[in-house]
């Protein structure tokens, strides 16, 4: 009876202990468990962190745009916007004559001879229309008038005394944040009629009536405000029948440059209530 009351002790020892063994294992199972889905999500944490903070850049990109837009408004962008309509008056002294500026196209060195000396007064009414907003880098910044212009000019000095043209031309402004003045340089170029004193016998005159007209010009512009502006510049003018009477008669044409002045105005509603 002993031995078997000791061996059923000693199997019951074993029995609870076996199962206090597999409570433990059971139990730091578990918390090894939760311990690592703890770790794992703390790594997806750290995982997604980046994308929130790309997330919060994002967000404060608006932030950003409103600190920008915070600066000053550039008043020009009520001066020169898309499809603006001006009407220009233009007027100058053309005295100083000068070889043809491109004479090296037709062969030419610069070796002007005319003994006949000009001064042209052109009157240029026009119509000018803004075709852009105002966009480019730093001194590039601007935008582009196209020219539309029915011109009279007097020649108080020459032996032709009368020209009238319609020219077309496109014009380049140098706009910049908040500056009243803005640089500008044009180009035209247009056919017309003068009258020609070549066929009367007058030697280096005009050999044609019908010619055509090359201009260049630049200068400044300077705005009192969204509705008006005046324009101060120099001019060069070339008026020629580009070898249509040749060899009857020679080309001689007129190559003159002086400063010319203008005044512009808006046409139609201010941009405001043209967008709305």
């Amino acid at each position: 009876m002993g031995n078997s009351g000791f061996i059923a002790r000693n199997i019951l020892a074993t029995s609870v202990f076996a199962r206090t063994r597999a409570l433990v294992r059971k139990y730091f199972y578990f918390e090894m468990t939760k311990r690592n889905l703890r770790l794992f999500t703390l790594f997806l944490a750290c995982l997604t962190q980046p994308a929130l903070c790309m997330g919060q850049d994002s967000n404060s990109q608006p932030s950003d745009e409103v600190s920008q837009a915070s600066k000053p408004a550039d008043f020009n962008t009520d001066i020169y916007y898309r499809n603006k309509l001006e009407f220009s008056l233009e007027t100058g002294v053309l005295p100083i004559n000068i070889p043809f500026v491109f004479d090296f196209f037709v062969g030419g060195n610069y070796n002007w001879q005319n003994p006949l000396h000009y001064t042209l007064v052109p009157i240029f009414p026009s119509l000018r229309w803004q075709m852009g907003t105002v966009r480019g880098p730093w001194i590039l910044r601007g935008n582009t008038d196209l020219t539309l212009t029915l011109s009279f000019t007097a020649i108080p000095r020459g032996p032709e005394t009368r020209y009238g043209a319609f020219d077309l031309g496109v014009r380049r402004n140098f706009v910049h944040r908040n500056w009243r003045v803005a640089p500008y340089f044009e180009l035209r170029g247009g056919a017309g009629f003068i009258n020609a004193k070549g066929p009367d016998g007058v030697p280096w005159a005009q050999g044609g009536d019908f010619t055509f007209t090359l201009m260049l010009g630049s200068g400044v512009r300077y705005n009192f405000n969204p509705r008006y502006s005046m324009d101060f510049g120099a001019s060069y003018m070339h008026v020629s029948d580009a070898y249509l009477c040749h060899p009857s008669y020679c080309d001689n044409g007129i190559n003159v440059y002086g400063p010319m002045v203008g005044f512009n105005v808006r046409l139609g509603k201010p941009k405001q209530e043209s967008s709305q």
